[in-house]
């Protein structure tokens, strides 16, 4: 069973945890900070409720903060909830800000207890799962993988894959999307192989003019046009007995694609106003994000070269194609990001996990890998909301604001009236509904903040911190 750690001084109130908690966890009690150490060391819970009055100060929070400060010293990733009486609001902020994962004001509610209990255990699980992928992936990046991560089967056919072809020296071919990852799998590739201490030169043949694309690949003799002052050695030399990855060969012009094909086959290469075969010992993987078959068809794409080039296709699959991965993914980029930017973050909230499974991620892992950067930039909270990652509407909500949705005004929220909005821009009218709806969930919540924040699909700490940015106060 899940373990919880229960410290307060109270013999009531540790009866009543362990009666109402006891079948759900194997709970541990202890009434000091001293025993408290003892069973944490022991038994390493995961989630730990804490009264900050603790022997000899039961009236102050200093053994309670000194409590959580060795807790979190000891193990970082402990989901400490803080238990504390309404006049303790200061000291409550006080925890969390040193690290605590939430509070929670006495008197208690068993069931709303029973909420932020499971909510804790599930990122602490989560977390847990993501530092086993994290150093199965550390692994991975010394086998040669070079930080490709995911647990679907498409992604574990891709790893099959790249161990069965990265020691058979023959052209591969990457298919998949903008973003998937193809110039990672073909570092991978050439990482695990034969060639792995040789160059790996990549190039994009889509981002270079069509004029220059010969120059950069096969170099260019002194003289050989315009500004050509010396001799240049190409990319393909650059590669010589190493990997040379071609991105987006799709897009490269028909012309280009002969004399590619002239090099593969007879492994020479002629400069730019050269006359002299150049024998090159490369490595040819590719890469497209194109319907590569629909290319030959148009005659956009030569099949001779293609046969050449996709000798083994390796077949990437879009990210909203990958399940559990998408939130796996996003962890690990939260972990990498908030070391780096030196900042506290713990999660996602629900509305922004319910957007990351929701979201069609047109841009793939790259377009997730740039939300979550930005998220962790401008999240001031240790759990990372909707707004963080750039959505602004409830994934539930946004598709009836498409063209043909449901346009019926009688099923739109009463918020004051078209009116009530009159010359307001769209971020003062968003700031105003985001003030009504607060202050109807906390009418019709009676005052339970707890009841609120989850009617609005956030946490209690986002919730506080959209209360004092709003300028409301908790009655």
């Amino acid at each position: 069973m899940k373990k919880l750690l229960i410290v307060d001084d109270s013999r009531e109130i540790r009866k009543q945890l362990k009666w109402g908690l006891g079948k759900s966890y194997r709970v541990l009690l202890a009434e000091s900070v001293d025993e408290a150490i003892q069973l944490f060391t022991l038994h390493s819970p995961e989630v730990v409720t804490l009264d900050l009055g603790l022997p000899p100060d039961i009236d102050g929070a200093t053994e309670g903060l000194r409590c959580l400060q060795i807790i979190l010293q000891e193990r970082p990733e402990t989901k400490v909830i803080v238990l504390s009486g309404n006049e303790d609001h200061a000291n409550a902020l006080a925890a969390v800000n040193m690290g605590a994962y939430d509070y929670y004001h006495k008197p208690m509610d068993m069931d709303e207890l029973k909420i932020i209990l499971s909510r804790a255990f599930q990122l602490a699980g989560l977390e847990e799962e993501n530092r086993r992928l994290q150093s199965s992936a550390d692994q991975d990046k010394k086998n040669g993988y070079s930080g490709i991560f995911g647990q679907c089967p498409q992604m574990q056919q891709v790893f099959a894959m790249i161990k069965k072809v990265a020691s058979i020296d023959v052209p591969i071919l990457i298919l998949g999307e903008s973003g998937t990852g193809k110039e990672v799998v073909a570092k991978a590739i050439h990482a695990r192989g034969i060639r792995k201490d040789g160059s790996f030169v990549a190039i994009n043949c889509g981002a270079i003019p069509e004029s220059l694309l010969e120059s950069e690949l096969f170099g260019h003799e002194k003289g050989a046009f315009t500004g050509a002052q010396n001799r240049v050695q190409g990319k393909v030399e650059y590669a010589e007995g190493g990997t040379l990855f071609l991105d987006e060969i799709g897009e490269m012009a028909t012309l280009l694609q002969v004399k590619l094909l002239r090099f593969l086959q007879e492994k020479v290469i002629q400069r730019v106003g050269g006359r002299e075969d150049i024998p090159v010992d490369t490595r040819i993987v590719t890469a497209t994000n194109v319907d590569i078959q629909e290319s030959i068809k148009t005659g956009k794409f030569r099949e001779d070269l293609y046969y050449r080039i996709g000798v083994i296709t390796i077949n990437l699959p879009p990210l909203r194609e990958r399940g559990e991965d998408i939130e796996l993914l996003a962890n690990i980029f939260l972990r990498r990001f908030g070391q780096e930017f030196g900042k506290k973050v713990r999660g996602f909230s629900t509305a922004a996990r319910t957007w990351l499974k929701t979201y069609d991620w047109p841009g793939n892992v790259r377009e997730l890998e740039n939300k979550v950067k930005r998220a962790v930039v401008m999240t001031e909270s240790s759990i990372v909301d909707a707004c963080d990652l750039g959505f602004e509407e409830s994934p539930a909500t946004s598709d009836s604001d498409q063209v043909g949705g449901n346009s019926n005004p009688q099923d739109a929220p009463d918020i004051g009236g078209q009116s009530s909005f009159a010359g307001m821009t769209l971020k003062e009218a968003r700031f105003k509904i985001d003030s009504i709806l607060l202050q109807q969930a906390i009418e019709r919540s009676e005052g339970n903040i707890l009841k609120a924040a989850e009617e609005l699909a956030v946490s209690r700490p986002t919730f506080y911190d959209l209360l004092k940015k709003h300028g409301l106060h908790q009655s």
